[in-house]
């Protein structure tokens, strides 16, 4: 049920009140607006539970088939569903980090007062406002992730595009690194990609539909 980015109509960026303030710049001047957006998404994150795809990814990690999983995605449930290599490129709600002193939290100990009340997170040491730590328009994404997550796209055999309109960049290249290093490329998306016409394989089908299918078709064979 949480919406994506770039569906029409329904995606997040379809609302030009999304876009405006989820921005590093307005962040930096305006948090509450911020906060005021986000506070019914994040409610809607923490309260759901990971789905046949979730799961299916996890299952195929621990059997050794998935290396590494590289998301956009912030809502943490890849983790819930036992997913462990975990490279979270957009970020995560999973901490907040204060914008004065950089001291990063834990945001379980903030959120329930804020999704519940409405109080933002504040610094315990300096009284900075929090922010969370996912990757606003306008912010670089985290250099260490970065860095990991090329690092398993050039050493791949296969790279699997799960749900991703690969429109936003630089996360929408790294299937191109993994071409050029001589990897297969499966892509599951429910719209074509830029990417259909190099690819091994192309589902346009939902990927609660065909990742659990995926993963049977593979403990069949192992």
């Amino acid at each position: 049920g949480i919406p994506d980015f770039r569906s029409e109509k329904t995606g997040l960026w379809a609302d030009e009140t999304a876009v405006a303030a989820a921005t590093f710049l307005s962040f930096r001047h305006h948090p509450e607006k911020f906060y005021a957006w986000f506070r019914p998404l994040a409610a809607q994150m923490l309260a759901a539970q990971p789905n046949a795809a979730h799961r299916a990814l996890a299952d195929l990690e621990q059997r050794g088939n998935v290396r590494a999983l590289l998301t956009q995605n912030v809502d943490m449930l890849h983790r819930k569903a036992g997913s462990q290599n975990v490279i979270p490129l957009h970020g995560t709600l999973r901490t907040l980090s204060c914008t004065q002193c950089f001291q990063q939290y834990e945001s379980a100990d903030f959120l329930d007062d804020f999704i519940n009340a409405g109080k933002l997170p504040y610094c315990p040491r300096c009284g900075a406002i929090l922010k969370p730590d996912v990757v606003l328009f306008g912010e670089q994404l985290p250099q260490k992730n970065w860095l990991r997550a090329r690092k398993m796209v050039r050493a791949c055999d296969l790279m699997l595009v799960v749900g991703s309109s690969l429109e936003v960049l630089p996360v929408a290249k790294l299937p191109v690194l993994a071409l050029d290093a001589g990897a297969h490329l499966m892509i599951i998306n429910q719209m074509p990609t830029y990417l259909d016409v190099r690819a091994d394989l192309v589902f346009h089908a939902d990927v609660i539909d065909i990742l659990p299918a995926i993963r049977e078709r593979v403990f069949a064979y192992a």
